[in-house]
């Protein structure tokens, strides 16, 4: 297995997108102004267990995509993107599977997932899948809200996760 990297650009800055032979592996909006920084690729290599080659231009496909989700389009990744899901397994799985199926403008609470997953009771562990997502905007763990319908938290960006529902909100209406 081989894996490659790119960065793509984002209204947050340029994130690191790490494909392998079967998909998208990760893509990670950091919390550094720069993606470039080691220890952002040193933590997904750990992660894989081997360590991902720059490869300029392995992003366009998401890059575009990206592009038109931030000019207000309702791009469904998952409809575009091959997901390699290696990183994640066990109920965060399921719940983030569950979150794939949220439609553009749409918003669950942490329970619905939970329930939708088959694990009723586990809505803190959907938020620890959220929080923990490979898959930042990709799958739109955006659309996960608090049973009161506030938003929540967006891992130490929730002005991120406001940005983002709103974003959608306004290209709906």
């Amino acid at each position: 297995m081989t894996f490659r990297y790119d960065f793509a650009p984002t209204p947050f800055g340029d994130a690191l997108a790490v494909f392998s032979d079967e998909g998208i592996v990760h893509f990670d909006l950091s919390e550094s102004a720069d993606p470039s920084v080691p220890w952002l690729l040193e933590n997904v290599s750990r992660r894989l267990g081997a360590v991902p080659e720059p490869d300029p231009g392995a992003a366009a496909e998401l890059s575009q995509l990206l592009d038109a989700y931030f000019d207000g389009e309702p791009i469904a990744f998952t409809e575009h993107l091959k997901l390699d899901w290696r990183l994640i397994e066990g109920f965060s799985r399921e719940a983030l599977q569950v979150i794939c199926t949220i439609d553009w403008g749409q918003t669950l609470s942490y329970g619905d997932v939970a329930v939708l997953a088959g694990h009723p009771g586990a809505a803190r562990a959907v938020g620890t899948a959220c929080r923990l997502t490979p898959f930042s905007i990709i799958v739109p763990v955006h659309r996960v809200v608090r049973s009161d319908g506030s938003a929540g938290q967006y891992g130490a960006h929730p002005e991120r996760k406001t940005f983002l529902l709103d974003l959608e909100a306004q290209a709906r209406s």
